[in-house]
């Protein structure tokens, strides 16, 4: 296993201005991306009261079911005594979802690693699961490749409700049909078997997403401690209802913030990547595992589709007697989390650098600083055969990263285009034009044809436009062998004109290179940076 790093093509802005030392994007965040700021930081976490203690052991209530590992249990002895944490989060996805979730995993063990040497103190990394998102059409399938092209794999089931992912029960025969399936289109290696058994095992102890994807992600980081929390889990909503009651006791303030500083940021040239409204409360109403979003109007906080119109007290006392009827949204998560876990960083990939954008007010508001984000790993996995190709195409992975692979593909056929049929046929088609020309002034003034001769002449153009389509096609057929392997290439590294972190799942890698991967990833000599990581497997 080798590392390349190379500078990516810049397909975010924000990103991009967030690396570089002078743009208008710091003025957003309470700390720039530096040794001096996690030393700030530390410090000011130190100053601060967490309950670590209780935290630690709702950890381990979650995650006992699954498994702890002799390092899992070392970071939760840390986070007993006050550990800061490493933080990074994604929803629930099949086979744990596209790469990038398995990525901000790594990204968050590195830096936890990293911080633990350079501030001599414990550092644990978290993983923050958004079990209550509930968008299941957007989890609920992965990719593979087959023959050279991108192939969607679903989940068949469809529920007629959004259930929150946390409480959407799967049919375990679709469920193990769609995993059959994708292991089948990943070939056969020598690892297939022992890796398929193992996610049927997984998937048979799991009765909904969030606990299928927590048990893969348990399995592939146990040797690392990384430390897992699903947002929905009954114990944690109970440990959060004094921090829902500061989320609506300050619920206008932070709307207000929210929509100002969104403001702003599209007036320094950015998007508006949340659209905040001051009459949005930021919260969900929970109902039969259905999320409702709660708008606060003339302090009363309702939803029409729910049935439900709270006034602030009432609603307060639900943050006390059921907290598990509220739920956070893409405003409220993060200071949920700032309240209830002592962040040293925050590990997101550019949309999540995005939102966090619009939030340093509404953190202001409730007396919290941000944390320090930590833009994430972008990874690109090149298994061997991919390299192989590359070699044999010409080509290197920063071209195939910029979407050239098309034209170089469009540049190959070009050159191999049987000139001498086409320049043939053209001629047929040229003296043909002039015999019928000449025919028609032959005929001029003895006969009425009325178009006759036009529209022949037009059925054999079309004949010698099949011709050539034929020529064409078995031209290229001669040549499949060389194509597939530029369309082999861009199904791996660049599918759906993307990055393949946003498309593949890890097992696409794993079943190649094996179980190891995700160790032998972990020991490379990476860290977060601008720059792209390139690993040959």
């Amino acid at each position: 296993m080798e590392l390349e790093q190379i500078q990516a093509p810049v397909n975010n802005q924000l990103l991009a201005d967030y690396w570089s030392k002078d743009t208008a994007i710091h003025t957003f965040f309470d700390y720039a991306y530096n040794n001096e700021a996690f030393v700030a930081r530390a410090a000011y976490l130190k100053n601060r009261h967490y309950r670590t203690k209780e935290l630690a052991h709702i950890i381990r209530d979650y995650m006992q079911p699954f498994g702890i590992s002799t390092q899992t249990e070392n970071h939760l002895q840390q986070l007993e005594r006050g550990a800061l944490v490493v933080v990074g989060g994604q929803q629930a996805g099949l086979l744990t979802g596209p790469l990038y979730s398995v990525h901000k995993a790594i990204s968050v063990i590195l830096l936890a690693n990293e911080k633990r040497t350079q501030l001599s103190t414990d550092v644990v990394p978290m993983f923050w699961i958004a079990g209550e998102d509930h968008d299941i059409e957007e989890i609920n399938h992965t990719y593979t490749i087959v023959d050279a092209q991108v192939k969607k794999r679903g989940y068949s089931e469809r529920s007629k409700f959004k259930t929150m992912a946390s409480t959407t029960a799967f049919n375990q025969e679709a469920l193990t049909q769609v995993i059959k399936t994708t292991f089948k289109d990943f070939g056969e290696t020598e690892y297939t078997e022992s890796l398929l058994e193992s996610v049927l095992v997984h998937a048979s102890e799991s009765t909904t997403f969030t606990d299928f994807f927590s048990r893969l992600m348990n399995d592939l980081f146990e040797n690392h401690g990384l430390l897992m929390l699903d947002a929905t889990f009954a114990p944690f909503r109970d440990y959060e209802k004094a921090y829902f009651t500061a989320l609506i006791e300050c619920n206008e303030e932070i709307a207000h913030q929210v929509v100002a500083q969104e403001q702003k940021l599209a007036d320094a040239g950015y998007a508006k990547p949340i659209e905040a409204t001051q009459n949005n409360a930021n919260l969900f109403y929970v109902k039969e595992g259905e999320r409702f979003l709660l708008e606060r109007k003339e302090q009363h906080f309702k939803n029409v589709s729910a049935h439900v119109n709270f006034t602030k007290d009432e609603l307060l006392k639900l943050a006390n007697d059921n907290p598990q009827a509220l739920s956070n949204n893409v405003v409220t998560r993060p200071l949920m989390q700032e309240m209830t876990i002592p962040v040293l960083a925050f590990v997101g990939g550019p949309g999540e650098l995005a939102y966090w954008a619009t939030l340093k007010p509404a953190f202001h508001a409730l007396q919290l600083q941000m944390p320090i984000f930590a833009p994430r790993l972008n990874i690109t996995l090149v298994t061997r055969q991919v390299q192989a190709l590359l070699k044999e195409t010409e080509l290197t992975v920063a071209e195939a990263l910029a979407n050239k692979v098309e034209q170089k593909l469009a540049d190959y056929i070009e050159q191999i285009r049987d000139d001498e049929s086409e320049q043939f046929i053209e001629t047929m088609q040229h003296q043909l034009q002039t015999q019928y020309e000449q025919f028609e002034m032959q005929l001029k003034g003895r006969y009425q044809l009325n178009g006759l001769l036009e529209k022949n002449m037009d059925y054999h153009k079309r004949q010698f436009d099949y011709l050539q389509a034929k020529i064409e096609q078995q031209n290229i057929e001669q040549h499949a062998v060389a194509i597939r392997q530029y369309n082999t290439v861009t199904a791996h590294l660049n599918p759906n004109k993307g990055y393949q972190e946003r498309v593949y799942s890890p097992y696409v890698y794993l079943n190649e290179h094996g179980k190891t991967l995700i160790d032998e990833l972990l020991a490379l000599p990476m860290g977060i940076s601008n720059q792209h990581k390139v690993v040959y497997l």
